[in-house]
């Protein structure tokens, strides 16, 4: 036979009144002996009132963040199959129509079990990540929330929470785990809080342009090699004064191949050379982490400039092509790239990516490693400079190069090696036929 439970507020100590921070239950909600029902919060600490019967709620007395004191309802429970309870000889009878009035015990065991409690009726900010959480400074969370938290696996000192004083609540733990399952949420690990929202235009005028499809590829690409790789940049400069001159003195041979020769061409063809004489640069890191994959063949992305945004075709087989050939198929690639016609293999299959800005300017830049590659070159303008040669100074024409690896691969001493063989190779084109 059911019965009509009241439970009230129980001894809270020396405080007059305590905050509600977390209702855990709704109307309708079926609950068990010892769920958690409301989570009162003072000054000093922190208590969860456990249902004392089993049964169905029917009413809620109290607010999320109102306050109560001891005695006060916090709510009616329907309970069914209540424990027995031994008659009091001295106690005179009671009214049947009275309703039983329990006073709650204090926290749940931690050992309790604790069924879903329905969602909360407001639905609560996505969860921002924080720093991790000192002894001083522990999440701010329930037991109910921390145990809920300890069986998804959510770290909670990556969550600030949505209740009342920056609460941790059950719903925003599964928002985070939510957001994190369908690669919504911050990468894993990160800690970074999320840029906060800003209304400009109480500042001023404002216009929104939407962003271009490949605009918004390319932002999420980046954005996740940025949080994966471990970046170091490298700078160098190579002498092209003498690879000038050649380049110069074939141009009525490349127009008369119908191609148009720039210095890319070659700097393709120094870069091949370059991943051969040291393979882990070719490389990517297997995803366990253990080993590498070595490569044994030489595609390169190279990065154009299109009105939509920034994309990379592939050139494939670099080392196997002569610079004319290579001229040609990167006059085709970058016209079919402007024109937004690349087709899905065009874009596949890169072992290194070469960014040049030179025909734009620019001294130097940090380019970001188009991950799972471990490197990707930034070429700069070059610039006619006096240069020590010998016991005089001569004018040299000298290329800036930015050299990105993933650290994790190549450590510095690599690096520069690398660089130092690009930039020779670049100072003597011959060295790459030899």
């Amino acid at each position: 036979m059911s019965e009509t439970l009241s439970v009230v507020v129980p001894d809270i100590g020396d405080f007059d009144q305590v905050d509600v921070v977390e209702v855990l239950v709704a109307v309708g909600d079926d609950v068990s002996v010892d769920q958690s029902l409301i989570t009162l919060e003072s000054d000093k600490a922190s208590m969860e009132v456990p249902s004392p019967a089993a049964g169905r709620v029917v009413e809620i007395a109290v607010e999320l963040g109102g306050q109560v004191g001891e005695g006060d309802l916090i709510l009616t429970i329907e309970a069914a199959d209540l424990p027995a309870e031994e008659p009091d000889e001295k106690a005179g009878p009671s009214e049947e129509s009275a309703p039983t009035v329990v006073e709650a015990a204090g926290p749940a065991p931690a050992a309790s079990p604790e069924p879903r409690p329905s969602p909360s009726r407001r639905r609560p900010p996505p969860p921002a990540a924080g720093g991790p959480a000192t002894s001083a400074s522990p999440p701010h969370a329930s037991p109910a929330v921390r145990r809920f938290a300890r069986l998804l696996g959510a770290d909670l000192t990556r969550l600030s929470g949505s209740g009342a004083k920056g609460r941790i609540l059950r719903e925003d733990v599964e928002a985070f785990v939510k957001e994190v399952m369908t690669g919504r949420g911050r990468a894993a690990g990160t800690g970074i809080p999320p840029v906060p929202e800003i209304d400009f235009s109480k500042f001023g005028p404002v216009e929104s342009k939407p962003l271009s499809r490949i605009r918004k590829l390319s932002a999420a690409n980046l954005h996740r090699s940025w949080l994966n790789v471990p970046h170091v940049t490298q700078h160098d400069e190579a002498d092209i004064t003498d690879l000038e001159a050649f380049r110069r003195a074939h141009l009525d041979e490349a127009r008369e191949r119908g191609v148009r020769l720039t210095l890319l061409a070659f700097l393709m063809k120094a870069v091949a050379a370059s991943l051969a004489e040291f393979p882990e640069m070719n490389s990517s890191l297997a995803p366990d982490g253990e080993s590498l994959i070595l490569k044994r063949y030489f595609h390169l992305g190279v990065a154009v400039d299109t009105p939509d945004g920034l994309v990379v075709p592939v050139v494939r087989d670099v080392d196997s092509k002569g610079v004319y050939e290579l001229a040609g198929e990167l006059g085709e690639i970058s016209g079919r790239a402007r024109e937004g016609k690349l087709r899905p293999a065009d874009i596949q299959g890169a072992t290194f990516t070469i960014s040049s800005l030179g025909g734009i300017g620019g001294t130097a830049f940090t380019p970001i490693v188009n991950a799972p590659e471990v490197g990707i070159l930034g070429v700069s303008r070059a610039v006619r400079r006096p240069v020590y040669i010998g016991a005089g100074l001569a004018p040299r024409l000298m290329l800036p190069v930015s050299l990105s690896y993933d650290h994790r691969v190549i450590d510095g001493a690599s690096a520069v090696r690398f660089t130092t063989h690009l930039c020779s190779a670049l100072a003597d084109i011959r060295r790459v036929v030899l």
